[in-house]
């Protein structure tokens, strides 16, 4: 591969990531926005586990990245974030894989868009119950890995937050169902959870830091080919510079959850995103959250539901 080749694979890797290699887990790694981190983890040199519910796509995912990095260091860990019986058995995994502890847990995978109402395996909406409450209870159990290494969790919001409410007496409901409406509530809860967690973390005294970050619009046709994992579509190739105005590649948009995880100048509590106009498109940066997102009664609120929901209380709660 030349190295012409391997700076568009990676367009845009930390300058201030600290040297050494990390143990980082990235969720729903086999596709979209999470292929790309783990790519560009590996490719900066650290050992990547891939935690995917599908066998198939992330032995397919690890075979692209071997070949885009040499020597990438990479395993796989069944994760279903839909189902949390899943969720407690992947944990369970990684602390026997993982036994000197882990850098950082990308939390990035998730639904978008369901048609119609659909359930988790414990009867929570599809789409908030995968994109927040299962990385809620994913988060919970594996956060004594982290805290040998101070290690980050990395949340995965986005802009479609801006439009979203959660419902007060029922923050994890669906209500009149809209596919895209209950998105945008999933994010917020997302975002809600990253940055009360950075707060709970700091009230209790904990090493470990919570970032929320996302990728602007970002569209698979404007990023890298990876034709086994990233599906083709349909649009033709002279609308893609006037895409590219306002939106970027998956590639590009995977930049600010990587620099989340092992940028050196992250802090606890903040949002990374993209630095252009609206955050759709551009190098990552610390970029502001609607203010609901900072909502800590609202978050208390979801996070209490997310508990009773779960069955999973976070150890940290008795230190607060």
């Amino acid at each position: 591969m030349s190295a012409d080749d391997r700076a568009e694979t990676h367009p845009a890797a930390p300058a201030s990531a600290s040297s050494g290699r990390r143990t980082i887990v990235v969720t729903g790694a086999s596709a979209g926005l999470g292929y790309h981190a783990a790519e560009q983890l590996a490719a900066l040199g650290h050992h990547v586990v891939l935690a995917t519910r599908d066998a198939g796509r992330a032995a397919a995912a690890e075979r692209s990245i071997r070949r885009h990095v040499d020597g990438a260091s990479l395993e796989h860990l069944h994760l279903d974030l839909a189902d949390l019986d899943s969720v407690h058995a992947a944990a369970d995994e990684l602390a026997e894989l993982a036994l000197d502890g882990v850098d950082a847990v990308v939390n990035n995978a998730g639904v978008v868009g369901a048609p119609t109402a659909q359930a988790t395996a414990q009867g929570v909406e599809l789409q908030i119950g995968t994109n927040h409450l299962g990385h809620f209870a994913w988060t919970a159990r594996v956060l004594p890995l982290l805290e040998p290494r101070a290690g980050r969790v990395v949340h995965l919001g986005s802009i479609a937050h801006r439009w979203a409410r959660l419902d007060h007496d029922d923050a994890l409901g669906a209500g009149r169902y809209s596919s895209y409406r209950q998105y945008g509530r999933s994010k917020l809860a997302v975002m809600l959870f990253g940055f009360e967690l950075a707060e709970r973390l700091a009230d209790a005294g904990s090493p470990v830091s919570s970032v929320v970050a996302h990728p602007g619009l970002s569209l698979d046709v404007l990023g890298v080919a990876r034709p086994a994992v990233v599906p083709s579509r349909s649009e033709p190739a002279r609308t893609r510079p006037a895409q590219r105005l306002y939106a970027q590649g998956k590639d590009a948009g995977a930049v600010p959850l990587v620099h989340a995880a092992v940028g050196d100048d992250v802090r606890s509590g903040q949002y990374w995103g993209p630095a252009g106009a609206f955050q759709l498109r551009g190098p990552a940066r610390v970029v502001g959250a609607e203010p609901r997102a900072h909502d800590r009664a609202e978050a208390a609120r979801l996070w209490t539901a997310s508990e009773a929901a779960s069955g999973v209380v976070f150890a940290l709660d008795a230190l607060v």
